[in-house]
């Protein structure tokens, strides 16, 4: 699965997105992300205004990090995504508001404190994660707040 971040002003411009790139496009923008390794290397921005972010990191997972890492909310009362397309080749959520405004609003600390506390989930390496992860956060930091500036909200295209 890949798992495609942009900004659109409302759910029915968001709801548009994937029969605007048509079929061959949905993985165009997503670049070779390889296999899965570092999460920094997962990461990819492009060079349009609002840009957006591909990654093999789910939205569920990347909701969980925010909310449980920086905001101290057990994971069994992260909320769900709010789903604006299911369709049989993609999909598209939106991330909640209760999501997003912690993200935007978190300091170096809590960021860093999020990034630990993921580093530590099983799979994960440790220090080196802990990093990687924190770089990570700041990206997706730094993209809901020009999408916020911008006046869009955060969602996500997931395609096989």
């Amino acid at each position: 699965m890949t798992y495609k971040y942009f900004g659109a002003p409302d759910r029915a411009t968001a709801a548009r997105v994937p029969t605007a790139l048509g079929p061959g496009g949905l993985g165009l923008d997503a670049g070779e992300l390889g296999a899965l390794g570092r999460l920094g290397d997962l990461m990819e921005t492009s060079g349009s205004p609002n840009g957006h972010l591909s990654t093999k990191i789910k939205p569920e997972t990347m909701s969980a990090m925010v909310l449980t890492g920086i905001q101290g909310v057990p994971l069994h009362q992260v909320p769900p995504l709010e789903l604006v397309v299911l369709h049989p080749d993609y999909a598209v959520v939106q991330l909640p508001h209760n999501v997003v405004e912690p993200l935007r609003k978190a300091d170096e600390t809590e960021l860093g404190a999020a990034a630990f506390i993921w580093s530590t989930v099983p799979d994960r390496r440790g220090p080196r994660d802990a990093f990687v992860i924190y770089t990570m956060l700041h990206e997706w930091q730094d993209f809901a707040n020009r999408l916020h500036d911008a006046g869009h909200q955060l969602y996500c295209l997931v395609w096989p």
